[in-house]
């Protein structure tokens, strides 16, 4: 004789395994880190502004994009050479200014018969005859913390000789100008 199945309506409760749950907590953790790592990336290397004004010409024209990494001057300070983006006097209310560190900190600067003296060397970073000299026509020092920027076009460029900005301090360096949007293609390219 054949066996007749009983029918049952109970459902079978179905367990959740723990397989299942840790796998499921392993994508949170996974979204979670990604989400931090993404908000570390945007916080130090995402800042992007663009330049005014010709100052920075043949390097950086009017209008490009740049991109500034803002981490490495906490982990380091400025160097000579370095273009930097920095707040004049951290005025909150003014445009970022990007120019170039010719001097650092206990450097000794002027500007005589058109030519910009770094410790008593002429500067490799200022190559055009300076007309204006501004605060740097008398010797002076640079104090702890105290950058002195030009722009890579002294003639037309408002930077550290101008008594209204004199030396940059480092609190006000917003972070180093890392890469630039070509104004005449799509690509990218590192700053010289």
């Amino acid at each position: 004789m054949a066996k007749i199945k009983e029918l049952s309506f109970y459902k079978k409760k179905k367990r959740i395994s723990t397989a299942a749950v840790r796998e499921v907590f392993t994508w949170i953790f996974g979204i979670f880190v990604a989400v931090f790592i993404a908000g570390v990336l945007v916080y130090f290397l995402g800042m992007t502004t663009n330049v005014v004004g010709v100052s920075m010409e043949p390097n950086l024209y009017n209008e490009q994009k740049i991109f500034i990494d803002r981490f490495i001057y906490v982990v380091s300070s400025p160097r000579r050479g370095d273009v930097v983006v920095f707040l004049p006097n951290g005025n909150e209310n003014a445009h970022y200014y990007v120019k170039r560190v010719v001097a650092v900190p206990g450097d000794k600067l002027m500007v005589r018969s058109g030519v910009f003296y770094v410790n008593g060397i002429e500067s490799p970073y200022v190559t055009e005859r300076i007309a204006d000299g501004g605060i740097a026509e008398n010797e002076m020092t640079l104090g702890t913390g105290e950058y002195f920027c030009i722009g890579d076009n002294p003639g037309n460029s408002e930077d550290s000789r101008s008594a209204n900005i004199g030396p940059v301090q480092e609190k006000d360096i917003i972070g180093k100008v890392w890469f630039r949007a070509s104004c005449e293609e799509l690509g990218m390219g590192f700053v010289k």
